[in-house]
């Protein structure tokens, strides 16, 4: 298997809606908003995807400065590629372009979240997500 991955290729709403509907993401995306979802995939500042010809098989898509911080808001590889390295690839490539001492943040899906441990996240006790509503 001869995966290539790159920063460079544009995704298709297609694309990423095939790949996350294949994943644990799935429940936890907005898959059935095409508009939203090319917003998603055009506001993202970093896109590191996996590809096994033309099928996107893995991705991992941030929001960074840069220097300080990369938060990663989806990282998803297809179900018949994962246990293959291709989500350790995709983070150390997303950490090759930032900043050698910008942290990477994420929020794992909960049955994400020993497999981040495992390749050296520690977990933070203060993460706090909003509803879309708060008061200010």
């Amino acid at each position: 298997m001869e995966l290539t991955y790159t920063t460079k290729k544009q995704i298709t709403v297609e694309n990423y809606v095939d790949l996350i509907s294949s994943t644990s993401l799935k429940d936890r995306r907005p898959l059935n908003d095409y508009e939203r979802i090319e917003q998603m995939l055009k506001n993202a500042t970093l896109t590191v995807t996996a590809w096994d010809g033309n099928e996107l098989v893995g991705i991992a898509r941030s929001v960074t400065d840069f220097a300080y911080c990369c938060y990663v808001s989806d990282l998803a590889v297809r179900g018949a590629y994962q246990k293959k390295g291709i989500g350790k690839k995709l983070l150390q490539i997303t950490k090759d372009n930032i900043h050698n001492n910008a942290k990477i943040i994420l929020l794992a899906a909960p049955q994400a979240e020993e497999y981040y441990s495992h390749i050296g996240f520690e977990k933070h006790k203060a993460a706090f997500v909003s509803s879309g509503v708060f008061v200010i």
